[in-house]
């Protein structure tokens, strides 16, 4: 899009500068157009983006959403090309091809499709999303199969596919179980295109079980014939460079793949259980990673305290929450700001999940004893700035990363507990000493994620007094509150919800609290001490997104009862 489009996008008011030159800065680093970086930062709808280009360059916007095409059209553009350039052909008119374009005015790709297809092309607009449901719809008849589909062919089979014993028939149980190999392929694929996290894998007594995570809920999907068990779990090991003959113990591998033109990792994980082998495999999608600090879902106050944290020249800066809570999110964002070729940042991760260009990053490996104190002694010796230790389990590293602070290092690291002032006793009971705990902690982000109601089909509600008593809400908050909720629709596989945001609470250290910390009172104490100088609860804070409409009542009354 030429330059003074974007500044006019500007005076119109539809962005700021900062959020153009925010979006710059994440296009150059991952090598995407600015137009592209705008949509992935929020700023700007897909949708509306396009019927921006389409505004600008004069060509037509077409709504594809619902609108069925032939196969014969389909058959005309190959489903590889389709993906990678993000089109699909419409209808033939007058002899030439009408082709929807997430961008319209790429002439490069407009060349490549008449050279294809020997025809002219007339390209018309459409989002990128749903440019991409479109595909996932109609070349499941030509190229591709969905789950389901295999299934059915698996169920009116008769096929019997038994494991493999030895590691030299790999390629010989490969060629024999084609099917296996698809049907791995279109259950890693398909929850990549409904957004999953992991991937789960249940053998039962008399099937298995396939669920997704997607939002951080298990959504059932497909129960493959228990016969099946042993190919799939054989398949997995092959692609994860497992041991395919061990089946007594746990093991963990990974994957590298393709899907819809992006590369993903997945962590495998392999756990005997009564019924067979379960298995997990965790989606690391690098873009998750890349999103910018102001995208986390900091409010204002939150958002000016953290950037002044994670700049302060030495001192431990804590993350804490459950598994899957987005703390690695939240510290990669924080060292992709402070990534600039004026400062050296080592991190020691148990594994390391997201390569991050820039950053030198170390694996724990427990079964040569590389551990976090063996790392962390090490990387000190390289002269860091920035110091990130994947988790502070025992005392010995807890002491390690406070002595790295106190010499002068950044160090962030995570740890498991439900709020930010539970942290301090947590280390305390782990038994580092409490004048070292209360001179090198400077802060401590407690968080959550929570549900965000569905873009498409969100609308404005009333909510009823069942809904509000629970919260203490003043009537000037009801004033100028707007509650959201999703009514269900395709775009969230009718659960009212899609994507996820998070909700904070930010405890930095003061003298008051380092005083509490170093006489060792409990937790209950430093945390009404803490609110007294301003800390929003996790409770509080998710409240305040509901009122504005970023999540719902329903997911702040949960985040509630679980007891955080």
């Amino acid at each position: 899009m030429a330059e003074d489009y974007l500044k006019k996008l500007i005076r119109e008011g539809v962005i700021s500068k900062d959020q153009l030159g925010e979006a710059e800065d994440l296009a150059s680093s991952l090598g995407i157009t600015v137009e592209d970086s705008l949509v992935r930062l929020g700023y700007i709808s897909d949708a509306e983006m396009s019927q921006m280009r389409a505004t600008e360059y004069g060509y037509d916007v077409v709504d594809i959403a619902a609108m069925e095409i032939p196969q014969s059209v389909i058959a005309l553009i190959p489903e590889s090309v389709a993906r990678e350039n993000i089109v699909i052909p419409l209808a033939m008119v007058d002899e030439r091809l009408r082709v929807a374009m997430s961008n319209a005015m790429d002439l490069d790709v407009i060349d490549k499709l008449r050279f294809m297809t020997n025809r002219e092309i007339e390209p018309v607009g459409a989002s990128k999303e749903s440019i991409q449901t479109s595909i996932n719809r109609h070349y499941g008849g030509s190229e591709t199969e969905s789950v389901d589909s295999m299934l059915m062919e698996f169920t009116e089979t008769a096929i019997d596919f038994t494991e493999t014993e030895t590691i030299s028939s790999k390629q010989q149980e490969a060629e024999e179980s084609a099917p296996v190999v698809r049907l791995v392929n279109l259950i890693i694929s398909e929850a990549v295109n409904m957004r999953a996290s992991d991937i789960h894998i249940e053998p039962f007594e008399d099937r298995i079980r396939v669920r997704y995570r997607i939002d951080g809920v298990l959504i059932e999907r497909d129960s493959p014939p228990k016969r099946l068990l042993a190919a799939l779990t054989s398949r997995l090991k092959i692609m994860a460079r497992m041991d395919i003959a061990e089946k007594r113990r746990p093991q963990d591998g990974r994957i590298k793949t393709r899907t819809g033109g992006k590369d993903f990792d997945l962590r495998v994980s392999i756990l005997p259980t009564k019924f067979g082998q379960a298995v997990v495999l965790r989606i690391l999608d690098r873009d998750n990673i890349k999103v910018g600090i102001r995208n986390l879902g900091f409010g204002e106050e939150n958002y000016r305290r953290f950037q002044t944290i994670i700049r302060r020249p030495n001192g431990i800066f804590l993350v804490t929450g459950p598994t899957g809570s987005g703390k690695t999110t939240t510290l990669y964002s924080a060292l992709g700001e402070l990534n600039r070729p004026d400062k050296k940042i080592i991190t020691a991760e148990d594994p390391v999940e997201y390569y991050l260009p820039g950053i030198n990053q170390v694996e724990v490996k427990h079964d040569i004893g590389l551990n976090f104190q063996r790392i962390i002694r090490a990387m000190l010796r390289q002269a860091p700035n920035v110091i990130l230790v994947g988790e502070i389990r025992d005392a010995e590293t807890a002491e390690m990363a406070i002595q790295a602070s106190l010499t002068g290092h950044l160090v962030f690291s995570t740890l498991h507990t439900n709020d930010a002032p539970s942290s301090i006793t947590r280390l305390i009971d782990m038994g580092v000493e409490p004048f070292l705990v209360a001179s090198s902690i400077m802060a401590i982000l407690a968080q959550r994620l929570v549900r965000v109601p569905c873009s498409k089909c969100k609308e404005e509600y009333d909510p009823d007094s069942s809904e509000t008593q629970h919260f203490e809400i003043s009537a000037e908050q009801m004033a100028n509150a707007k509650f959201m909720r999703g009514k269900g629709c395709n775009h969230c596989q009718h659960t009212g919800y899609r994507g996820r945001i998070a909700t904070f609470e930010l405890m930095s250290m003061n003298s008051a609290l380092r005083e509490m910390t170093f006489k060792s009172e409990p937790a209950q104490a430093i945390r009404r001490q803490a609110r007294l100088f301003g800390m929003k609860t996790l409770v509080e804070d998710a409240l305040t997104k509901a009122l504005a409409g970023k999540t719902t009542l329903m997911e702040v009354y949960k985040l509630d009862k679980g007891g955080h």
